[in-house]
């Protein structure tokens, strides 16, 4: 297999075989939401419409796991990980600065090419 790893949410990978499932991995990332970026959110809430910074923390943060993902799967000399899941979370909310907490978690695996 080539040094690219692939992540995807499907049980299986397109043109492949499994074969062999390596272990869960997981990676995670928390963001400090900025009071400023908090503040406009929720004003941009109350009056309707799309929170841009919130959507692009959200991006981010998503992103940052994935690559983590994909180091973590990378290590374990893994081709792919599968099935997997994005948790999203808020910690310390409740009108306070909180931290977002993006999960990922997912099967790596070792593939083969289908004959």
């Amino acid at each position: 297999m080539s040094n690219r790893i692939i992540l995807t949410t499907a049980f299986t990978v397109a043109n492949h075989d499994i074969v062999e499932e390596i272990d869960v991995v997981t990676a995670e990332c928390a963001y400090g939401m900025n009071i400023f970026k908090d503040f406009f959110a929720s004003i941009r809430d109350f009056v309707g419409g799309r929170s841009e910074s919130v959507e692009n923390v959200l991006k981010d943060a998503k992103e940052t796991t994935m690559n983590e993902l994909r180091a973590v799967a990378r290590h374990m000399g893994a081709d792919a990980v599968i099935g997997i899941d994005l948790d999203y979370h808020e910690l310390a909310g409740g009108g306070k600065n909180g931290m977002l907490l993006v999960v990922a978690s997912g099967t790596a695996v070792k593939l083969k090419p289908k004959a």
